[in-house]
């Protein structure tokens, strides 16, 4: 399979899903999910895939415990992945502490062709060579191999049992050596109050923890290296702007609670055309009466108020978005295209990068397309998230600059 391409250098295949539906109804999903995602990866044919799960085990992790080890135990032994014959899989399993749980799955395989890949000891200081398949799970503290935190409780108050945080592990191929981190950022609790501001309160949020990952993974502790960033971000369309543009030529309608005179639903109408409702706006309620707009042409008309990452233009790089939004699709298996209404469609889920990981995906020696970046399963339902991938190769000699610095070979 992969390293029987005439392209030279280091096929690299990283994948970002949000993938708590499957364990919401596995029957129905699972199986779709794993067929997309397997063609993804025969299409790419990579030496070296990544793949960051974030709500991995679904909303209640203890019902779905057999569910989740049925997923694991695919993956590793399944047909489309007998060539990868080393692999690390880190699952946080440690749901009953509400101090350290994150739901985050990180899984990484390597083709056979790939002759030697070193991952970094955190506590030793000291890249160690892969060898074998190894699972890790439950209390991922005391893992060497990885850093993991739960973002304060006081970043998001509001939500007691929020989960998000992140994974950082650090890879050496051909001299290159990079950080992967699976991240999960905090999402937008009311489509109300995302709305009164611009930007929201949510988005302010989301800096404030993004920023604390950036900081964490470039301090003074450890060498610095090119790093990706790649999970379910929870960036959403700046509401405010989108809603304004949306509806135009619609009035407000404001409802409120009886009991609290709080503001429980907006409805924009028309001015004319017999007042039609354009949209209807709740807590967890965003009915756009044309989906389409969110579709046509990738919905790439939108891009303009995905704002979010702009306050990280100096520290990161995305390749450009031609996908449409990656969320919140029907969890109706039956339903592969339809975003449900209860929140504005966004693209949370991405890959990120240093903008020195920037010059490692886009080297290249040839004039062909060097990069993918793109969503799998587009026709098929894959619960309310659609993955992202992006893949690309490390050029022949992308790390020979920074070869006497990281010394990959010198491993315990």
């Amino acid at each position: 399979m992969a390293g029987k391409a005439a392209a030279p250098g280091t096929a690299v295949l990283l994948v970002t899903a949000n993938v708590g539906s499957l364990f919401d109804d596995p029957e129905n999903l699972q199986k779709n999910w794993l067929r997309e995602f397997y063609q993804v990866l025969h299409a790419h044919k990579p030496h070296f895939m990544a793949l960051h799960c974030q709500e991995f085990g679904g909303k209640n992790y203890e019902a779905s415990m057999s569910h989740v080890d049925k997923f694991v135990k695919e993956l590793l032994s399944s047909d489309a992945m007998k060539e990868y014959n080393r692999a690390r899989v880190y699952l946080d399993e440690n749901y009953k502490s509400q101090e350290h749980f994150t739901a985050l799955g990180s899984f990484y395989f390597l083709h056979e062709s790939l002759k030697s890949i070193y991952q970094f000891d955190f506590k030793a200081k000291k890249y160690k060579k892969v060898t074998g398949k190894e699972i890790y799970s439950d209390t991922l503290e005391s893992t060497p191999m990885l850093e993991k935190e739960k973002f304060p409780q006081d970043y998001f108050p509001e939500c007691k049992w929020s989960r998000k945080g992140f994974i950082r592990t650090r890879w050496c191929i051909a001299d290159c050596a990079f950080d992967l981190v699976n991240i999960h950022l905090f999402h937008d609790a009311s489509n109300l109050v995302a709305w009164e501001t611009s930007p929201s309160v949510y988005s302010g949020v989301r800096h404030k923890a993004l920023g604390y990952v950036l900081d964490r993974i470039i301090d003074q502790r450890f060498e610095k290296v090119s790093y990706f960033v790649f999970g379910d971000f929870n960036f959403r369309l700046d509401s405010k702007s989108v809603i304004e543009t949306l509806c135009t030529k619609a009035t407000m309608q404001t409802v409120r609670a009886a009991d609290t005179n709080e503001v429980v639903k907006l409805i924009f109408r028309e001015s004319d055309n017999d007042r039609k409702v354009v949209l209807q706006l709740e807590k967890k309620l965003f009915d756009y009466f044309n989906q389409d707009v969110f579709r046509d042409n990738n919905g790439t008309a939108l891009l303009e108020f995905d704002k979010e990452l702009s306050v990280f233009k100096d520290r990161l790089y995305e390749l450009d978005i031609s996908f449409p939004p990656s969320y919140p699709y029907s969890e109706d298996s039956s339903q592969g295209e339809q975003y449900m209404n209860t929140r504005c469609p966004a693209w949370c889920d991405r890959i990120l990068m240093s903008l020195s990981a920037k010059e490692l995906v886009l080297k290249s020696e040839s004039e062909e397309k060097v990069a993918t970046y793109d969503h799998i399963g587009p026709n098929v339902c894959m619960g309310d998230h659609k993955p992202v991938f992006l893949a690309f190769r490390i050029a022949p000699g992308a790390g020979k600059p920074h070869a006497h610095v990281h010394k990959c070979c010198v491993v315990q």
